[in-house]
């Protein structure tokens, strides 16, 4: 799992995915027949549909997994160097406690986000919760070194290395790199398909699900799936009804999330699929949040969708964590969809 490893790893918060864009390109050229860019940032790989093309022509699969990642950026420096953010996407701030950040100016600099003491807050403070403004940076430098190396408007992202923690996987990012990751290895073992293929890399997903829809207002694809994290909150203290997916309860197929209701003959498909293959999968229903699948669904034609979820702990915070086994589980079902779509007529 290098390759999962370098790809959360890496920095590249919405509107600044280039790190992440040069590894995406990367890794598709050999497995596609072209690749190309748009003006969002999007990476579009295209692979032709292989064996007798039906009457009609090929229909068109969308895959999506979004390159960027919730972070900030450098909003304001005050007269010590040390810096404001604005949030990039949905921060819980009280995860921004007393973390270790890089900040991409014209060069990464470590830093970290510094807070009030608790030791001279007043009681009021104390009974306040903490807002993404209570925070700043600490880069550990004089006003005149930050200024020379920091502009408004630079990147920031938070800090971490991928570990393993028993059965599971633990690090910042996994929303949505290791659907990212899950895209690529599911088209490296399918290897072709008889529909013609878009693996999109997007952007903006954190920020909008932005740059799945210009990707797929392009392509006007006849089918899109998003490959992206779930909730799964499987932990003390949430209730059943909370619970949404199971860590190690197999790759999650959504029946509907914030952005999109999916296609009920596309997601019988997928089951059906699971099913013969005999990998284990759960049913996922997510009442909020949503996934590139909704700006896709909203391109001409009114493509079918789904999302097909890797149930990942602690969402948007340093530590998500994903089992091992449901990485692959992902994956041997989005390559067994890709390898045999079905017809693919998926009206209603």
């Amino acid at each position: 799992m290098e390759l999962l490893r370098t790809l959360v790893e890496m920095s590249g918060v919405s509107g600044h995915e280039d790190r992440v864009r040069k590894l995406v390109i990367e890794q598709l050229t050999p497995l596609v027949d072209s690749i190309s860019t748009d003006q969002m940032g999007n990476v579009i790989g295209f692979k032709k549909g292989v064996g007798k093309e039906p009457k009609g022509g090929r229909k068109k699969l969308m895959l999506a997994g979004h390159m960027d990642e919730i972070g900030f950026i450098v909003s304001y420096i005050d007269d010590k160097g040390f810096l404001r953010v604005q949030p990039l996407g949905g921060w819980d701030p009280k995860t921004m406690m007393s973390q270790r950040v890089t900040v991409h100016g014209k060069k990464d600099l470590p830093g970290v986000f510094g807070s009030k003491p608790v030791h001279i807050m007043t009681d009021e403070e104390k009974k306040r919760p903490f807002e993404v403004k209570d925070y700043y940076i600490d880069l550990g430098m004089t006003k005149e070194e930050v200024v020379e190396l920091v502009q408004l408007g630079d990147p920031v992202t938070m800090y971490r290395k991928m570990e393993e923690i028993g059965h599971n996987l633990t690090c910042k990012t996994f929303d949505d790199r290791v659907g990212v990751y899950c895209m690529i290895e599911a088209l490296r073992k399918a290897k072709k398909s008889p529909a013609d293929l878009y693996i999109v890399g997007t952007t903006q997903e954190e920020v909008g699900i932005r740059g799945a829809f210009a990707a797929s207002s392009g392509i006007e694809p006849d089918v899109g799936i998003a490959i992206d994290v779930t909730l799964a909150n499987d932990v003390p203290g949430a209730p059943g009804p909370e619970e949404i997916s199971q860590l190690g309860g197999g790759t999650a197929i959504s029946i509907l999330n914030g952005s999109h209701i999916s296609n009920p003959k596309l997601l019988a498909r997928l089951v059906e699929l699971a099913e013969k293959k005999k990998i284990k999968y759960q049913r996922d229903v997510l009442p909020k949040g949503g996934t590139d699948a909704g700006a896709i669904q909203r391109a001409k034609w009114g493509p079918a969708v789904i999302t097909l979820s890797i149930p990942c702990r602690y969402v948007h915070s340093t530590v998500e964590m994903v089992n091992k086994e449901d990485v692959q589980r992902t994956i041997d079902l989005l390559a067994a969809y890709i390898a045999d779509p079905g017809e693919m007529d998926y009206r209603l």
